[in-house]
């Protein structure tokens, strides 16, 4: 039922009636004709005949026609069947015939090129045959010549291949044939076919020059076909010294293995790099072991262990100059105690008068060399003054007589305490009016430095670098103190030292102020510092002179390194640069 209470459309039941009343929405209806269609069912009568026999009437029976159809419309339309099922036989035997003739055709061109593959083979066979004969006929012909050659047996020879002594008859002179030419001569350039010369080395092919090894494998590779067959080389397992960093190039060449070869294994590991990139040690491990090689793990710091170190007997060391570092605080007159002590002005040419790196300065008193370090004494550069110290034999510890003992001062002590070395105390400043050289000694206990005046061991001098009182008195104690020392050193050895200062000159290159501890540093030698090597360039004093020669406990400036050492690194020089 609708919404609206009517009935939809649809045939009454038990109704033949042809009118259909449609209902629309808002009350509006049609009437509509509806057809009822039937289906036709054919019921066979009762008599009906059976299906005709052979030789029945053409046509077929009337009764089973469909309606409508004439006997000659039934005769044309079984004329179609029968011709469409000739056609289809014809065109099976046709395409039977056609397999048949492609077949043939087939079995034909593979005879015809079996044929020609066969005559292609006697045809080749004929043609080694030939030439194994003509080889043959060159050996016969040559080993004729080779017998014709050879000269007859004389009396002697033949006796001793019968067996019968004979009396020696003197033979009628020969006369003498011409020289046969050599059968060799032709064969000189087969025979230095092998050979290697300086000019095949060096000429190469198309321009290309190629290395003598190069020239050898290839010799070697010639030779091996020649025997038959390639022979497997043995595998040659190496320690391979791998440092922190290492190029690709530089582990392919400790593995002696081609480069390709280990650029594709760390493309296979995922990593795209080339033979000029760096890898780290981890990853040239695995490298090396997939090599099968074995790794030897180093860091740049064990190459100062590799140099050998030198004994120096007794006999060979002489007296050298003491080694004397000047500590203190800030602004309390390292700098000016130096310059009173050489009658220089260093102090001008520092930015703000502090002094910006550790100095090293040569001094002649009475004859003999002092070797001085200034280091800084701001708090900034607590590291450098600690280097300072490690290289030291005498410390001179300058405390200020109106400023008293500072947090930069307590540092210095425990330098040279670290150091072990001997210290000197040098109360500066005391022409100034607030000057207390006896506080400055009592500040000093509290860090366990007793002075001589307080029943200690340790030299106090007081001096003022301004008026130079007192610098004669601090002169004597350093000889005094070095003395007691007595410092020696062999300068007939490889030199050894240690970096006070380096830095980058625009125009020298990378400079490194080396104190020479032992040996003589010359120009030409090849030393090892730190990370860096390099070869002596240019040598120049703290005067600023170029020398030739550097002894024990001399400062100098080093020319000719590869890279910027760090202050502190040790110099070491070794034979080659290997």
């Amino acid at each position: 039922m609708s919404d609206d209470g009517k009935k939809t459309l649809g045939l009454m039941s038990g109704s033949r009636s042809g009118n259909v009343k449609q209902s629309f929405s808002h009350g509006r209806t049609k009437n509509v004709v509806v057809e009822t269609k039937r289906k036709r069912v054919v019921v066979p009568k009762p008599g009906a005949a059976k299906p005709a026999a052979p030789g029945a009437v053409r046509g077929g029976d009337p009764a089973r026609r469909p309606a409508g159809i004439s006997d000659a419309e039934m005769e044309r339309r079984l004329k179609a069947v029968q011709s469409a099922k000739a056609r289809e036989t014809e065109d099976v035997a046709r395409r039977a015939q056609e397999d048949l003739e492609r077949e043939a055709e087939r079995n034909r061109r593979r005879e015809e090129q079996e044929a020609k593959e066969r005559e292609l083979r006697e045809r080749e066979e004929r043609t080694q045959a030939k030439i194994a004969a003509e080889e043959q006929k060159k050996r016969e012909a040559e080993a004729a010549v080779m017998r014709a050659a050879a000269p007859p047996p004389t009396p002697e020879e033949r006796a001793a291949k019968t067996g019968v002594l004979r009396n020696k008859v003197s033979e009628p002179v020969r006369r003498e044939e011409p020289a046969r030419p050599s059968r060799n001569k032709g064969r000189e350039d087969n025979r230095r076919s092998g050979k290697l010369t300086v000019n095949q080395a060096s000429a190469g092919n198309d321009g290309r020059h190629r290395s003598m090894a190069s020239m050898k494998r290839k010799q070697e590779r010639a030779r091996q076909k020649a025997m038959g067959g390639v022979v497997e080389r043995e595998k040659i397992i190496r320690d391979v010294q791998v440092p922190d960093a290492i190029m690709v190039q530089e582990l392919a060449n400790r593995m002696a293995e081609r480069v390709a070869d280990v650029v594709k294994s760390l493309m296979q590991m995922g990593m795209m790099v080339t033979q000029n990139q760096t890898i780290d040690q981890d990853t040239a491990e695995l490298i090396v072991e997939e090599f099968g090689h074995k790794i030897v793990r180093v860091s740049d710091a064990d190459v100062e262990d590799v140099i050998d170190q030198v004994v120096d007997s007794p006999e060979d060391l002489k007296p050298r100059a003491p080694i004397i570092t000047v500590m203190g605080h800030v602004d309390h007159g390292k700098t000016s105690l130096l310059d009173a002590i050489r009658n220089a002005r260093v102090v001008s040419g520092e930015a703000g008068g502090i002094t910006q790196h550790i100095g090293a300065y040569q001094v002649e008193q009475n004859g003999d060399l002092l070797t001085f370090l200034d280091t800084p004494g701001h708090a900034a550069f607590t590291s450098m003054r600690s280097r300072g110290a490690q290289v030291t034999d005498i410390v001179i510890l300058v405390v200020a007589a109106d400023d008293a003992v500072m947090p930069q001062t307590i540092e210095a002590i425990a330098h040279a305490k670290a150091a072990n070395v001997p210290m000197i105390v040098a109360i500066n400043k005391i022409d100034r009016p607030a000057a207390d050289s006896q506080k400055v000694r009592t500040d000093l206990l509290q860090h366990e430095v007793i002075v001589e005046q307080m029943s200690g061991e340790v030299q106090d001098v007081e001096v003022s670098a301004t008026t130079g009182q007192g610098l004669d008195q601090l002169l004597e104690a350093i000889a005094l103190q070095s003395e007691i020392l007595e410092l020696k050193a062999n300068p007939s050895r490889a030199a050894s030292g240690a970096v006070i200062e380096a830095q980058l000159d625009v125009g020298r290159g990378p400079v490194a102020t080396v104190l020479v501890q032992n040996g003589t540093l010359k120009l030409g030698d090849i030393f090892v510092v730190g990370e860096q090597w390099g070869k002596v360039r240019a040598l120049i004093s703290d005067s600023g002179e170029r020398i030739k020669t550097a002894g024990p406990s001399t400062p100098i400036e080093v020319l000719g390194l590869n890279g910027t050492p760090e202050a502190g690194d040790v110099l070491n020089v070794v034979e080659t640069e290997a």
